[in-house]
């Protein structure tokens, strides 16, 4: 059937002895999804030889060695993860062309990674960090494409191919890369991201290692928006071609070009079995997390423009920023049926993030680098005691500049097989991404250096949520943040009124606590062959001053048939995807730092986007086909994704994702 698994042929062979449950849960996942197959499903058929290969052998390991399996079926999610991004935009407002900043509909102020970044937020939605990256154990080789049309002369591609050289060491290689010209002149967008990876583990189990190579460059042009916004709101035939509207500027880019080294090795000291059929034992472990990056961000731009400032340093404009980062982690884990999985560790974190020289102003010198070191220690514990799961993380700074402090921590309870209650708690005291501390560029009016003024930004939230069958899912959290670092314009009316409102944007930090409230909602309603699946957020921000912009409402709602055709054959899903957010203060982006900026001054939003898809499956291939933002053709163009720049209009895209079984 169509929506059954696809399998390789069932054959004799030695499949590969993952070390059990080194994530909470072992669970069904498609290898760019996270949700459960739905449809007219058959259980993969159960092994009839000790050694024959099912769909449970090709497995999927996380960062956190959390291990999914692969699943080829159809469902909604699916569609709603097959981006640029693969995974849900529910949350983002994306650009017109594709591999453009996203703007944020929600905020979430918990996932804060422990150290600063580099900065130029708006230009790494797509970009794959150390966390991003997955490693494979597969018995045989197993090929994933997937293939998607972009705006304008050009493809999308993401291809990966991973193989066992031996029955304990896995590798795979990946290659994501694409490029569109857009609908809109400059803003032309490619990329191209490589990953290596290798994971391998011993015949008796003690010793693994697993690691990645991983180059990425991502670059675009940028325009800088509407010259003149009546060419596109005033919907005159002339302006029909987007082509021909005319832009800020027309000779600025802006790239993002990383590499890293990563590894991370564990030691079995103790390894007790009681006998052969104990899979899980007691045991006593060193290990070893390494990781080596390098990371530049610049922004070009041939000849001077009034909407960064009036008077440069040099011409052209050649702004570049560089970090460079070494990693080292030791760790100590034991591990007991009882008593749960719990370690303990010693972090070495070193930073040198530069420019190539030393800036004199009138306000005094602004140093080309900031670098150093950061200590810290911390731990890990996670058990299941029956229909319970405790997780958590703690790490604390013993030496440096840049964080503080980090608790995660999560306890999931199971009511029974169709409910499921969930909490989390999260604190966390770290300064802001590096490009707030200290930023130099040829425009005289972003330079800057704040490492020794502002001050660490500190986070605690709480989360709920349920799971039910019945109800659905609901997630309610409800953050308060201190020092809330962002960018924003102190140009004055007059500025604003001659379209320099850009060059005055400068980072700041608020004194006063914001707070912040999200409750999501998620639910699929079916009868039949039809379905509604729903998905609603409600926001609410507490704050002095007006630095924290989200819409109060987005909701999502896709109503959609699915059936199998040609004699079960083919399964097919077919519907309509309606999106809305209420209107208000959406942030600005800015191409020179490569950030979103808060503007008070207009609001947007308040208008839908819909969209008609045809998805189907024959065997292991997943087609896609999809007329996005198709009220467009009749509705008034007011339709923003930041202010002066429209979201896409009408278009028509497909591809697919297909899975190969050797």
């Amino acid at each position: 059937m169509a929506q059954q698994d696809s399998l390789p042929p069932t054959k004799k062979a030695d499949t590969l002895d993952l070390d059990p449950k080194e994530g909470p849960l072992l669970q069904s996942k498609d290898s760019i999804a996270k949700d459960k197959p739905k449809g007219n499903l058959k259980k993969p058929a159960k092994p009839t030889a000790k050694d024959s290969i099912t769909i449970h052998d090709y497995k999927i390991i996380s960062y956190n060695k959390d291990t999914t399996i692969v699943d080829t079926t159809l469902t909604i999610k699916k569609d709603y993860i097959y981006n640029y991004l693969r995974k849900d935009d529910f949350e983002l407002m994306p650009f017109a062309n594709m591999g453009q900043p996203y703007n944020r509909l929600g905020l979430n102020l918990s996932a804060t990674p422990y150290y600063p970044r580099i900065g130029a937020s708006a230009k790494h939605p797509g970009y794959f960090e150390k966390e991003d990256v997955n490693y494979y154990s597969v018995p045989t080789p197993m090929t994933e494409l997937m293939f998607k049309t972009t705006m304008e002369q050009g493809q999308y591609l993401d291809a990966l191919l991973t193989f066992n050289i031996t029955k304990r060491f896995n590798a795979s290689i990946a290659y994501n890369g694409f490029r569109s010209l857009g609908k809109y002149r400059y803003e032309e967008a490619q990329d191209g991201k490589f990953r290596f990876t290798f994971n391998y583990l011993t015949e008796n189990g003690r010793y693994g290692i697993r690691g990645h190579i991983a180059a990425q460059e991502m670059e675009s042009e940028e325009s800088g928006g509407l010259l003149d916004r009546n060419q596109f709101e005033g919907d005159l035939p002339d302006f029909q071609d987007r082509a021909k509207i005319d832009l800020l500027y027309t000779n600025a880019n802006n790239r993002i070009l990383g590499k890293r080294y990563y590894f991370d090795q564990h030691y079995k000291l103790v390894n007790k079995k009681k006998d052969s059929l104990d899979t899980e034992p007691t045991s006593l472990s060193l290990g070893h997390e390494f990781s080596y990056e390098t990371k530049i961000y610049d922004f070009g731009q041939s000849a001077q423009n009034d909407a960064f400032g009036t008077d440069p340093f040099l011409i052209p404009i050649e702004d570049q920023a560089r970090l460079k980062t070494m990693y080292n982690k030791g760790s100590v884990e034991f591990f007991n049926k009882t008593l749960g999985r719990v370690s303990g560790n010693i972090a070495l974190f070193n930073y040198n993030y530069f420019f190539n020289s030393i800036l004199l102003t009138e306000e005094g010198i602004i140093q080309n680098k900031l670098d150093g070191n950061e200590v810290s220690i911390g731990g890990t514990y996670a058990n299941t005691i029956g229909p319970l799961h405790l997780q958590g993380n703690l790490n604390y700074t013993v030496s440096g500049n840049l964080t503080g402090n980090n608790l995660d921590a999560i306890a999931a309870y199971r009511l029974n097989k169709n409910n499921k209650i969930t909490g989390a708690i999260h604190i966390s005291s770290r300064m802001p991404d590096f490009n707030y501390l200290l930023y130099q560029s040829d425009y005289r009016n972003f330079n800057w250096q704040n490492n020794r003024t502002f001050e660490k930004v500190q986070t605690q939230s709480i989360e709920f949520g349920l799971d039910s069958k019945l109800v659905g899912s609901i997630r309610a959290e409800y953050s308060a943040v201190d020092n809330y670092s962002y960018f924003a314009s102190t140009a004055t009316e007059e500025a604003i009124g001659l379209g320099q409102e850009t060059a005055f944007v400068r980072p700041f930090q608020e004194s006063s606590t914001i707070n912040h409230l999200k409750v999501k909602y998620e639910k699929e309603v079916k009868w039949r062959k039809w379905a509604l699946m729903n998905t609603v957020m409600y926001q609410n921000v507490t704050q002095e001053n007006q630095v924290v912009n989200v819409p109060d409402l987005v909701t999502r709602n896709t109503l959609y048939y699915s059936s199998d055709v040609f004699k079960k054959a083919m399964y097919i899903q077919t519907g309509v995807t309606f999106k809305y957010f209420t209107s208000y203060n959406m942030d600005a982006y800015h191409p020179l730092l490569g950030e979103f900026y808060i503007q008070n001054n207009e609001e947007f939003g308040a208008y839908p986007l819909m969209d008609v898809f045809i998805n189907a499956r024959v065997k292991q291939t997943r087609i896609y086909l999809k007329a996005e933002h198709l009220n467009s053709i009749f509705s008034e163009p007011n339709y923003y994704s930041a202010p002066n720049y429209p979201y896409r209009d009408f278009v028509i895209r497909f591809g697919l994702v297909w899975n190969f079984f050797s």
